[in-house]
């Protein structure tokens, strides 16, 4: 059972003709959980599955929470998800939607993860939602879909939360060959970890994250994400809460399908043409969805 898609790799004439660039769209978006989470989330899920697990205990902001429940009703295994207050409601009702059971607790995930690692069985299997080298196998594939339509970029552009994405597509770029090919890995202002730790050329943890991209609210990127940005070419950018707001709704308009702002932060870059793109004409952009974001929240975010 393979419980992600390979999804479309997108020509955008309307980003390309705006730069003056050629750019590709990576359209994780469009999962059936709603972003790239289900890549490694699943294949993390059928690894615990195959070993006789028999629950999943996962902490989440919402996405990773969303694509453990619908994995764990798929291989029809019992769910546990931990969220904290920050949560949205509409990602709460997804999550049970999938038939999970919801606690939220603390004010951030960090206290949500720690609660989650006290309702630990000896039967359960611990999902993380980006520190595990089962994810970043599984995030891998969304680079080796692209190698496979002949597609070679000469930079990859995505946002950074935990770093799980960030590793899983390190770890794909590896495989084909390209760790030459630079990474731009955006944050917003609030929750820039690992611009931070960059800056500091130290692995450091915020003293707080705040903002509305809550899914990338971690206050410390795991320790593959960091060394990575100190072994490979890797330039941090950073947007604002309202530019990242804009760029969902301009990219809704321009290409028909709603992201949440943490994947907005990495399409504020394009729409603000940043100057960490300048030395680059054939980019990859991971377009990472989000299902804890509707059309209303934008809308009154941008007011």
């Amino acid at each position: 059972m393979i419980l992600h898609l390979d999804t479309p790799l997108i020509y955008s004439h309307v980003l390309s003709d705006q730069l003056g660039k050629h750019l590709w769209l990576k359209m994780d978006a469009l999962q059936p959980s709603g972003s790239f989470k289900i890549r490694g989330i699943g294949h993390a899920c059928q690894h615990y599955a195959r070993q006789g697990k028999t629950r999943f205990v996962s902490s989440s902001g919402g996405n990773a929470g969303i694509a453990v429940a619908y994995a764990g009703r798929r291989l029809n295994v019992p769910v546990l998800v931990v969220v904290p207050e920050t949560t949205s409601e509409h990602a709460r009702r997804l999550i049970q939607r999938e038939k999970a059971e919801l606690i939220v607790v603390g004010k951030n995930w960090n206290e949500a993860n720690d609660h989650a690692q006290a309702l630990l069985q000896e039967s359960d299997a611990f999902i993380h939602p980006f520190d595990d080298p089962l994810l970043w196998e599984g995030h891998a594939s969304l680079i080796t879909e692209v190698a496979a339509q002949g597609i070679r970029p000469d930079a990859v552009l995505l946002a950074v939360g935990g770093g799980g994405l960030l590793s899983g597509v390190a770890q794909g770029m590896h495989e084909q060959g390209w760790d030459d090919t630079p990474i731009i890995a955006v944050e917003t202002q609030g929750t820039a970890s690992l611009g931070e730790s960059v800056r500091q050329r130290r692995h450091v943890t915020l003293d707080a994250v705040q903002g509305v991209a809550t899914s990338l609210a971690a206050r410390r990127v795991c320790d593959q994400a960091y060394a990575l940005s100190q072994s490979r070419p890797l330039q941090c950018v950073q947007v604002s809460d309202a530019q990242a707001v804009s760029a969902c709704l301009r990219f809704l308009s321009d290409h028909r399908v709603l992201v949440e702002p943490a994947c907005g932060a990495a399409l504020a870059a394009l729409y603000l043409d940043h100057e960490a793109l300048t030395p680059y004409q054939n980019i990859l952009v991971v377009v990472c969805g989000g299902s804890t974001a509707t059309l209303e929240q934008l809308v009154q975010w941008r007011a």
